[in-house]
């Protein structure tokens, strides 16, 4: 079994207390520090081996966000030898959710928590390091035995995305089109209501997408050309949404329709 070292970071000792308490019940954590500020706790790192960090947000000198800031420039995380340890926040504040985002935390536990909140946390990060072992032993951690291979899906086939705190894997035929929203997209799939938003950029996603399968149509907008169901001169209808088709794009986008004639 994967043992994790983890510190927590708290400037209110009940608050600690209990994280700590949390911490040495769960069988597959080992707690190696206890800190009441981010500047204490930085030091702490330095000495040791850390692979999980229990998190404060609002602390005095340096906020647990700032923090996160600071390690994020370090490079990443492997087990039994964290160069940058996972951070999971623990906060009462729920407005600091974005910002826990985007320095890439693994979750984000709202106080007050439970221990069943605790746990569900702990294996996330529990299994992401079981998934960096696997990689660094060689192992395909997607793959699956042969002697199963329909569970198996071509790695052409999808493609991973960040949403809230987990890797979310999206198969290209379920999506119809994704819309640019400044630091995110919503990716806009078959047969579900509401969109997947991720916090990436058109741009970044439409370099990983399959050309053959996808096309930039507007600088807000990428299509899934397999499920475009009419057209004009301007615009693209999928479904009940109309997409428009911008100047930039219309070359392409008509060299693209003249195959269909």
């Amino acid at each position: 079994m994967t043992t994790l070292n983890c510190i927590a970071v708290d400037d209110e000792p009940l608050a600690l207390g209990l994280v700590c308490a949390f911490i040495e019940k769960t069988p597959f954590l080992n707690l190696v520090g206890r800190y009441s500020s981010a500047v204490e706790a930085l030091q702490g790192l330095h000495n040791g081996e850390v692979d999980v960090l229990f998190l404060d947000i609002q602390m005095p000198d340096l906020t647990g966000i700032e923090l996160a800031r600071v390690l994020d420039k370090s490079t990443g995380p492997t087990v039994g030898g964290a160069a940058t340890p996972r951070i999971i926040f623990t906060t009462a504040f729920n407005h600091f959710a974005l910002e826990g985002f985007r320095v890439d935390a693994l979750d984000y536990l709202l106080k007050p928590f439970n221990y069943e909140e605790f746990l569900r946390a702990a294996s996330k990060a529990k299994a992401y390091f079981e998934l960096v072992e696997k990689a660094k032993n060689g192992i395909n951690p997607v793959a699956v035995p042969r002697a199963t291979p329909h569970y198996a899906t071509p790695p052409e086939e999808y493609l991973f995305l960040k949403v809230e705190y987990q890797l979310i894997r999206v198969a290209y035929a379920d999506i119809l089109y994704i819309e640019g929203l400044k630091d995110y997209v919503k990716v806009h799939l078959k047969n579900e209501t509401k969109p997947l938003l991720s916090l990436t950029s058109l741009k970044s996603l439409e370099e990983k997408l399959p050309a053959h399968r996808f096309m930039r149509v507007h600088r807000s907008y990428i299509v899934g050309l397999e499920k475009i169901e009419a057209i004009s001169k301007t615009s693209i209808q999928i479904g009940n949404a109309v997409i428009p088709v911008s100047d930039h794009f219309k070359e392409a986008f008509a060299e693209y329709v003249g195959r269909w004639t």
